[in-house]
């Protein structure tokens, strides 16, 4: 039987739950929640029951889960709404808008044992489980590096809106948080960070580029570049088509097959989201090193919708079927993480992150 799931939140992150939603026999899109006119008329148009109110919706119609995919700060409140409910919520990134209030959050759904799932979909990408399975399975040996670029021209329109030129609007909050978070899922915890960010190019009061250096308890060492004033097909969102992906369209634009992540260990090395594995050939070689010739092949994955694949997973987790993949306190120590970079850019200091 199909689970009933509502939308909180009806912006562009919101219509593509609505779209998974409806396309994945496992859920049907029962009522949406926004105040605003024109997400209202979206939702009537498509025959859909819509409220300005969430709490009326929540109040008025049977619901299993429901997507809180509302601003940062609404986060929590929405949230706890449903859980206090007994609904089952995937929150999207970041979990919340501060460490503590997350935190609670984690508690009240533990506590009325209500499932959790934090909408960081990356996770669910096929390409970057394959990935994660390969190191794991020690195909590139002791992790040493992890370079990471996320580097791309976002459009001046972009920025009509007030908030995206204010701080926390910034590319550290909406998009390093994603690389942040796969980040940790490869390599394991962060020990401590260090950061600079820059507001050179656009001089708003948010920046638009910032570097990242980091230290895992394992020992390896990260590095993560993002800016969104930078003409570069280095990102994820370009060089996957996760952007095809988001808006529902076909693939159209002419992309560079590049990669914007390498993870390199002592006996190889892996890039996202081409796949490609580099290697020595140590029965061939007496000292493998750096005068030896590299192998290379492409590891292989399915191709899949990762957000279908995670309303599916959604599903599995209101059944208990599954644990959650990215649970609360999971993306709290994401959402620590971030923040500790703006603390790092903003002081100069190296930041400890608990273990």
């Amino acid at each position: 039987m199909a689970l009933r799931i509502g939308i909180i939140g009806l912006g562009t992150i919101g219509k593509t739950h609505w779209r998974v939603i409806r396309e994945s026999p496992q859920t049907t899109l029962i009522a949406v929640a926004d105040p605003t006119p024109s997400a209202l008329d979206f939702a009537r148009a498509e025959s859909i029951p819509a409220y300005a109110d969430y709490r009326e919706m929540l109040q008025n119609e049977t619901l299993d889960g429901v997507i809180v995919a509302v601003p940062n700060a609404q986060h929590v409140p929405v949230a706890l709404a449903c859980i206090e409910r007994g609904i089952a919520v995937l929150v999207e990134k970041p979990v919340a808008d501060l460490v503590e209030a997350a935190r609670v959050m984690c508690k009240v759904a533990e506590a009325r044992d209500v499932p959790l799932l934090v909408g960081h979909h990356r996770r669910h990408n096929t390409a970057i489980q394959r990935v994660r399975q390969a190191i794991r399975d020690g195909l590139i040996g002791r992790p040493v590096t992890a370079t990471v670029m996320y580097n791309q021209l976002k459009s001046a329109s972009y920025f009509d809106l007030d908030w995206r030129r204010q701080v926390g609007g910034g590319p550290i909050l909406i998009n390093l948080i994603h690389e942040i978070d796969l980040i940790r899922f490869m390599f394991g915890e962060i020990h401590s960070l260090q950061a600079v960010s820059s507001n050179a190019v656009r001089g708003f009061a948010v920046e638009d580029t910032a570097g990242v250096l980091l230290r895992f308890h394992s020992g390896a060492i990260g590095t993560i570049s993002v800016s969104d004033t930078a003409a570069s097909p280095f990102s994820w969102d370009l060089a996957s088509g996760e952007l095809d992906l988001m808006f529902g369209t076909s693939d159209q634009r002419k992309r560079q097959k590049v990669s914007s992540h390498v993870f390199a260990g002592t006996e190889g090395s892996v890039t996202l989201p081409a796949l490609d594995y580099y290697y020595y050939n140590y029965r061939d070689v007496a000292e493998s090193g750096w005068r030896s010739d590299l192998n290379a092949e492409i590891l292989v994955a399915e191709s899949a919708d990762t957000y279908l694949r995670q309303i599916e997973h959604f599903a599995r987790v209101i059944r208990r079927e599954e644990a959650p993949l990215v649970s609360g306190l999971d993306g709290v120590r994401t959402l620590q993480a971030t923040l500790a970079v703006k603390e790092a850019a903003a002081t100069g200091h190296t930041i400890m992150l608990s273990e």
